[in-house]
Formats: C-alpha cells, structure tokens, sequence
C-alpha cells in the first residue's frame, strides 16, 4: 500500500530534451570523424570510436532514466519504477547549497546506513551513503522537495 505523495519531481521537459540531444550530436560527431577523418594512428581511431558509441550509450540511458519520475511521500524518496531512493527516517541531512557535491538544479542526501549503488542518468544517483538528485530535474520542482524533507527531519529531530 502506497502513501500518499506529498511532492513530486518530473524531468519531462527542455533540460531532458536538451541533455539528450548533446549527447547525440557528440556521439555522433566523434563517430564522424573517426570514419571520414580518421586519424593515422588506429589505436586513437579505436578511442575515438569507443567514446562516440558510449556517447551514443550515454544518450539511451539518460532518456529511459528520465521517463521515471521522483515521489516524496511521509516514508520515503522513490522513483516511479519503486526503486527507494532513501527512506526518511534515514535521512540525515539535506544540502542543496552553491558550494555542495550536487547535480545541477538538484540537492543531496545524506543517509544513516550505506545502500547499494545506483544510477539513473539524469535523475539521482547513489554511492554508500550519499543520495543526489538532479541534473536534468526541474529546479522548480527539486528545490521544494528539498526544503519539505529538511523541514520532515526537522520536525523528526525535534
């Protein structure tokens, strides 16, 4: 049984478009020149080849990780696939400040007990016991979500 979803973060829009477009166009201008001008030396052929096509990788991912979107209910922070990015009562702190280790137009987390890794292009990303949100994410949406989970550990701390 779901609760009920306090805020949500939707990456729908011209940052996604945006994102997904200069990863293409990379890909496809390194792959460009690997082939109509390629270098003499086969091995920067190779890297320039690798690069385009992870490039090319890059941009898939970015756009199946931003088809999801992000619910904050009174438990948890999930995505709409229900992967638990990090559920409240772990949360420590949020930091969402100029100088942070954040993505862009996003905010991080900082959870009691480590999780597994994990990365959604775009959207969040996990690593021990820092959650990220942001990159393509809407800043309008992302900072209200922020300051509502500052405000829950707040009230949870007394």
């Amino acid at each position: 049984m779901r609760t009920e979803i306090i805020a949500e973060i939707d990456p729908r829009g011209p940052r996604r478009v945006l994102a997904i477009a200069m990863l293409l166009a990379l890909g496809g201008l390194v792959l460009y020149l690997a082939v109509a001008q390629p270098p003499s030396n086969l091995g920067l052929q190779g890297f320039l080849v690798a690069m385009g096509s992870i490039s090319l990788w890059a941009a898939y991912k970015v756009q199946m990780a931003t088809t999801r979107k992000l619910y904050l209910t009174d438990e948890d922070l999930t995505d709409s696939e229900g992967t638990v990015l990090a559920r409240i009562e772990d949360i420590v702190s949020v930091n969402r400040g100029f100088l942070a280790l954040k993505p862009s137009n996003g905010f991080m987390l900082k959870t009691k007990n480590p999780a597994p890794r994990a990365w959604q292009p775009g959207l969040w990303w996990r690593v021990g016991r820092r959650v990220a949100v942001g990159g393509v994410t809407p800043g309008a949406q992302a900072r209200p979500v922020a300051d509502i989970i500052a405000v829950m550990i707040a009230r949870r701390d007394g």
